[in-house]
């Protein structure tokens, strides 16, 4: 089969090469998957080079999210492969446990991109900020992968959402996404646009993918009792947090670190994959794929996420 491989730490277009591989042989517990369509997400981008908090033995297949048919069944199924990585193959093993049904109706691409960035929004807004109906959510990167997904969650749970985004084409996206106002964090900063919005309280979650200035920025504009979720850290700065500041104003800063679910609590992913099915259903979210490409275009496709310049998501098709 081929699948791209690194042999070594760095840029995607300098380290990934296309190969012809062994079919992996499933072990116990494992099932062989076609794989019909894998998404590109940030923490590709660390893993391959070598900078991710899992680091895998070289050489190894990229890719972290996928959708793909059992082998021995043909049943659609989406969800990590086994070892955490190795997506971004004409194949790949995912654990039997850890698989779920692809929803009816879902096309391929869009099946591909529902796991991570849903998950990671489902439980940041729910399970760790305890959103309320009502809330105003200010979303960061909105545009991007996670904060498209999180645009479409937070308005789903009945939030009114402020998103910040680069340049005007990025903003429109995120208006289309449902995001009841849209600011250009080039043209301006967020913060006074926030503040007037709310009537100067704030906002009361703040989704936060990116760190560094903005993290610090988002600490000016939170609310009375409001939750900043530490979501990432895409600008490659990792902010500080002054527990003064936090005490002062009354908020809390909350680590969001969803794969941990799996090892803490693993029938939560099971009931967040049945409420994004259903949100799907119901026509409340629908995962942003802005580009499908063939497989043999995946280190042109990374370093165009590499340097920002995506939207929502883009999927490697076989």
């Amino acid at each position: 089969m081929r699948a791209w491989q690194v042999h070594e730490f760095g840029k995607p277009s300098d380290v990934l090469r296309l190969e012809d591989v062994e079919v992996p042989t499933p072990g116990e517990g494992q099932v062989l998957v076609r794989v019909s369509a894998a998404a590109l997400n940030f923490p590709d981008l660390l893993m391959i080079a070598g900078k991710y908090q899992v680091r895998p033995p070289l050489p190894f297949i990229p890719g972290v999210e996928l959708t793909g048919e059992i082998a021995e069944t043909g049943q659609r199924v989406i969800g990590p492969p086994a070892e955490g990585f190795g997506a971004f193959a004409e194949y790949a093993l995912m654990e039997a446990a850890a698989l779920w049904p692809v929803p009816d109706g879902m096309p391929d691409e869009q099946a591909a991109s529902l796991f991570l960035t849903y998950q990671t929004g489902h439980v940041g807004l729910h399970r760790r900020a305890r959103l309320q109906p009502g809330e105003v959510v200010l979303v960061h990167a909105g545009a991007g992968g996670v904060g498209s997904a999180a645009i479409q969650l937070a308005k789903a749970a009945g939030a009114t959402v402020i998103a910040t985004s680069g340049g005007p084409e990025k903003v429109a996206v995120c208006r289309q996404l449902g995001a009841d106002h849209a600011i250009d964090y080039l043209a301006e900063d967020f913060v006074g646009p926030v503040k007037e919005i709310t009537g100067g309280r704030g906002a009361d979650v703040i989704y936060d993918p990116v760190g560094g200035d903005v993290f610090d920025r988002s600490r000016k504009c939170i609310a009375f009792e409001g939750r900043i979720v530490v979501v990432g850290f895409t600008s490659g700065r990792i902010a500080d947090a002054p527990t003064n500041h936090a005490l002062v104003k009354n908020y809390s800063v909350v680590g969001l670190h969803w794969g941990l679910y799996r090892t803490h609590e693993p029938t939560l992913i099971s009931e967040v994959h049945d409420q994004l099915s259903r949100l799907y259903a119901e026509g409340a979210i629908k995962p942003l794929v802005s580009q499908t490409l063939p497989l043999g275009e995946a280190p042109q496709a990374l370093d165009a996420l590499r340097r920002r310049e995506t939207i929502g998501k883009v999927v490697l098709t076989p």
